[in-house]
């Protein structure tokens, strides 16, 4: 347990000592939050679908928990890089444990990332239906942040190259957000994109957002929950597996 809290721990500061990386992460979300949110806004009320800032803030912090914890898995080649990721494994400590930490941090400064754009997003008009579904809204961002983390820790697992870790992960990232739902409403799309959309793990995270935030879901509460959580037992899974099969 107290690899598990060191690894959690160092992945913490690591990103409260950055700045710079915290500055970078926030400024595209908000962007998006600025450009999308206030551009399309009249666009989207005119439709009669009310506040496109509601509908989108949910989106938009998912984004910043899929990119936060899809890049936190860029620190296991960095370590391997710079020997610390060797010292760390022929300490005389489970890799699992060290897997744990390492996903655990990387998912809890992913958290820490959405929470933020959460309370920036009500200086731009955004308000939760009740607060007392944050509780819901903070597991959905768990699991979004689990799945994503341990997706990296996999993918950064069988890669040595830095470079082609970005390539890999901006191919990736940039189809599973864009087809989430996150920017737009699920109903009454065509039948190969809803059938695309129901594959893809964040559309479950994003339309649980939604619902715990503004009460407004396409899928169910329930359903989202269920397959984040099995994704994310799954992914974790294949994660650990071929963090264990790293060569140091």
């Amino acid at each position: 347990m107290s690899t598990i809290y060191i690894l959690w721990l160092r992945q913490i500061k690591r990103y409260l000592r950055s700045k710079s990386r915290l500055v970078g992460s926030l400024a595209q979300p908000l962007l998006f939050l600025v450009a999308l949110g206030f551009g399309f806004g009249p666009v989207y009320q005119q439709a009669g679908e009310g506040s496109y800032v509601q509908f989108l803030v949910p989106g938009i912090i998912s984004m910043t928990i899929l990119f936060t914890a899809m890049f936190s898995g860029i620190e296991i080649i960095w370590d391997r890089q710079f020997g610390f990721l060797k010292e760390t494994m022929v300490a005389p400590v489970s890799r699992l444990n060290i897997m744990i930490g390492r996903t655990l941090g990387g998912a809890t400064v992913a958290i820490m990332q959405g929470l933020i754009v959460l309370i920036l997003a009500s200086l731009f008009g955004f308000h939760p239906v009740s607060w007392s579904m944050l509780p819901l809204a903070i597991l959905a961002m768990l699991l979004i942040a689990l799945f994503f983390t341990g997706l990296g820790t996999a993918i950064a697992s069988l890669l040595q190259d830095m470079q082609g870790f970005q390539l890999i992960m901006n191919f990736l990232i940039m189809p599973i957000f864009f087809l989430s739902g996150a920017l737009f409403p699920l109903k009454s799309l065509p039948l190969v994109l809803n059938t695309i959309i129901k594959f893809n793990p964040l559309a479950y995270g994003v339309d649980a957002l939604r619902d715990s935030l503004i009460n407004q879901s396409y899928f169910g509460l329930s359903l989202d929950f269920t397959v984040m959580a099995i994704s994310a037992m799954i992914i974790l899974g294949i994660g650990t597996y071929l963090f264990n099969k790293i060569q140091i």
